[in-house]
């Protein structure tokens, strides 16, 4: 009876949780923490019998049967794999190491978790890092932190050259002689400074020439 009551539950309850994550079956929406997840019509499909049939073997005919029509004519098997690896992608699970999809070799897939089901929404509450290594959409927030770890040590060389500079101004006011300074530039100038050309580079004679 008890069985029979929770394959109900599982059929027909609105709302369902399990980790982190919430499912509203009416607006066919998958959220995390409070985060909207974009999933695809068949992702979100296989999402479903699996978590119908938790804790059950849902065999890849079964996955079959619910994703395309008799008439439909693809490689299943193909289809399949890539469908329930973006649904792992999403959930941020892994095959070596499954927190919620397992694969059954030669067989199907189970769904680990025991998840709720309701007919009122559920309370959002958060999750660490360790229940879940994904919490954005479409795997997006990893791109977001590669992308802020890179501007980190952008900021950091940049911070680094500008440190440098100022060490140097600063060895430079104060430890280095001011005469020093002042014959280097002295030297610096004369040497950039263009040459005067001679009388007899000129081609002038000298008798020519007044005297001053």
């Amino acid at each position: 009876m008890e069985k029979d009551k929770k394959a109900e539950l599982a059929q027909t309850s609105r709302y369902i949780r399990f980790g982190p994550f919430h499912v509203d079956r009416q607006r066919r929406q998958v959220t995390r923490s409070g985060v909207k997840l974009r999933l695809q019509g068949k992702v979100y499909q296989v999402l479903l019998a699996l978590i119908t049939k938790h804790g059950q073997t849902v065999t890849r005919e079964e996955l079959k049967q619910v994703l395309w029509a008799p008439d439909v004519h693809v490689n299943f098997d193909a289809n399949v794999n890539t469908t329930v690896n973006r649904l792992r992608q999403v959930l941020g699970d892994s095959v070596e190491k499954p927190v919620y999809i397992e694969t059954i070799p030669r067989n199907g897939y189970t769904f680990l978790l025991e998840p709720e089901f309701s007919a009122e929404p559920f309370a959002q509450t958060r999750f660490s890092a360790s229940e879940g290594s994904s919490s954005d959409e479409d795997g997006e927030p990893a791109q977001n932190r590669a992308r802020w770890a890179t501007l980190g040590v952008v900021a950091l060389i940049l911070a680094a050259m500008l440190l440098g500079a100022a060490i140097a101004l600063f060895w430079i006011s104060n430890f280095v002689p001011a005469p020093y300074i002042k014959r280097k530039l002295r030297s610096d100038c004369s040497r950039d400074a263009p040459a005067v050309p001679s009388r007899s580079a000129l081609g002038l004679r000298s008798d020519l020439v007044p005297e001053n």
